[in-house]
């Protein structure tokens, strides 16, 4: 196992930085397996902070099932937009460029979050092309495209800032800059075409991230046609992570048996579309 941590200090990073942890699988002559994908892990915690719960156990749960792993702990408030996109911007940067050397599949880096973590990599997702994005990294123009992820998966994501707000998330994104920068946050306007194919999942009891968020996320995707795979479970609090007792919190009310299968459902998503070894 090659284990790595990266400080990451951006324009509007907090004191530290963020911090990017991989887990990689070392290939050996005893494996056929020489060359694995990455999924990059973005936890939530409504821009307040980044969710243990969402982190290192649900990293281990895809090295597990054969991928490379990997966490960001991204800048929340009092960091506001577009600090964090910038983090998971250089996050994407380093493990394309040590791709070789980590024997990653350069065309498998799928980012995944949960809740706001969702939010982030969504958004991601939408902006990962724009000027403010690749400039704010001091990236060329003709390196852009290794800003691309080449796939999505969004846990219970918060996408709008409009009727099924999850407010707290905003407000925390945004701060001073709430009432300029609302519209362009609500992700089912952004959608468009360099958005990569996506797999979403969420609870249809879901009472702090309602489940709308996903299916306007999803509506839009459809009207761009890009290809998209939805599951909504019918029970289930929000920040389920694992929906297992691996993961369940303090109050112990996170499992959820019918929703613990997402993460076998996300895998055979990534070998159905050449994300699997």
């Amino acid at each position: 196992m090659i284990y790595k941590q990266f400080n990451i200090n951006e324009t509007g990073s907090l004191k530290g930085g963020a911090k990017l942890t991989v887990y990689i699988q070392e290939p050996t002559d005893a494996l056929k397996i020489k060359e694995r994908p990455i999924v990059l892990l973005c936890p939530g915690g409504g821009y307040a902070y980044t969710s243990d719960r969402e982190a290192e156990p649900v990293a281990l749960s895809f090295l597990s099932k054969g991928y490379h792993a990997a966490v960001l702990r991204y800048s929340c408030a009092p960091a506001t937009f577009p600090t964090s996109l910038f983090e998971l911007g250089r996050a994407i940067l380093i493990i394309r460029r040590n791709a070789e050397q980590w024997h990653i599949k350069k065309d498998a880096i799928i980012v995944q979050g949960c809740s706001a973590g969702g939010h982030l990599a969504a958004s991601f997702a939408c902006f990962w092309r724009e000027d403010f994005l690749s400039e704010g990294l001091s990236l060329p123009s003709s390196e852009k495209e290794n800003l691309r992820p080449n796939g999505l998966i969004l846990c219970y994501p918060v996408i709008t800032s409009g009727e099924h707000a999850h407010r707290g998330s905003f407000e925390n994104l945004l701060g001073g800059r709430y009432d300029e920068l609302l519209d362009k946050v609500s992700l089912e306007n952004s959608v468009n075409e360099d958005v990569p194919r996506t797999f979403i999942w969420h609870t249809f009891t879901d009472q702090s991230v309602p489940v709308e968020n996903s299916l306007l996320f999803a509506s839009a995707l459809r009207r761009k046609m890009i290809s998209t795979e939805l599951h909504i479970f019918p029970d289930g609090c929000h920040g389920l992570a694992l929906a297992n007792e691996l993961t369940m919190g303090n109050e112990s009310k996170e499992v959820t048996k019918s929703a613990g299968v997402w993460t076998e459902l996300a895998a055979t998503w990534m070998k159905d579309y050449g994300f699997g070894n």
